[in-house]
């Protein structure tokens, strides 16, 4: 199964990225972690790379092709994927479309999680993040245990810089020029379930199953 999942941000692509991957036994590919691993490792994205991710901008799109291209080359695709947050633009959503001609691999289906702005800076401006383990708390919807802490190894909990009110409103603004055209792009194709994100994570999620092993 090789599935896109789009969305604005907040909309809940990585949690539900995760458990479709557990689900139906497919890696998880998500774009903005490798570029977040990439940023912990010295040497990896240049000056300039590092800003624009720091800031909430797309980064270039041949450097979001290429880290993708590369996830996807690996051995443990091969059965399937589920690509999170990528691609955000129609020339990477072109450039992807060539690379899986190439390689003789079709898409099965984009999922369109659908989210208001407000909403998206309501839950991304809450969220905490550990800085040691990745584990992601928020201060209505999930709480840590010991406030500031992390539950999983207790280090102190931090708000990523593009989860900051300022940076998600530039961030809607982004999304709102530059993805949401591969909305009606892969809706041509006849690939598009769009999906309401504005309810429960649980909510969501059976939903997204049902489109995906119903068909509709």
């Amino acid at each position: 199964m090789k599935l896109v999942l789009l969305g604005p941000p907040g909309s809940g692509k990585g949690t539900q990225a995760k458990r479709l991957a557990e689900k139906y036994g497919i890696p998880h590919v998500s774009s903005g972690d490798i570029l977040r691993a990439s940023l912990r490792e010295e040497g990896c994205l240049d000056r300039e790379t590092r800003e624009i991710v720091h800031s909430g901008r797309l980064v270039p799109d041949r450097i979001a092709v290429g880290i993708v291209k590369k996830r996807l080359g690996e051995e443990d695709c091969g059965k399937g994927f589920i690509l999170d947050g990528f691609p955000r633009t129609l020339p990477q959503a072109e450039s992807l479309n060539g690379f899986l001609q190439e390689s003789d691999i079709t898409i099965d289906r984009v999922l369109y999680l659908e989210l208001s702005e407000e909403e998206a800076v309501k839950r991304l401006s809450g969220r905490r993040t550990c800085p040691r383990c990745g584990a992601t708390f928020h201060l209505v919807f999930n709480q840590p245990r010991t406030l500031g802490l992390c539950d999983q190894c207790g280090a102190q909990l931090s708000q990523r810089e593009d989860d900051k009110e300022v940076t998600v409103r530039e961030r809607m603004k982004t999304y709102e020029k530059q993805t949401f055209p591969l909305i009606e792009y892969y809706q041509s194709q006849g690939l598009l379930a769009k999906i309401n994100a504005n309810r429960s994570i649980k909510e969501v999620f059976e939903d997204l199953c049902k489109v995906l092993d119903g068909g509709s």
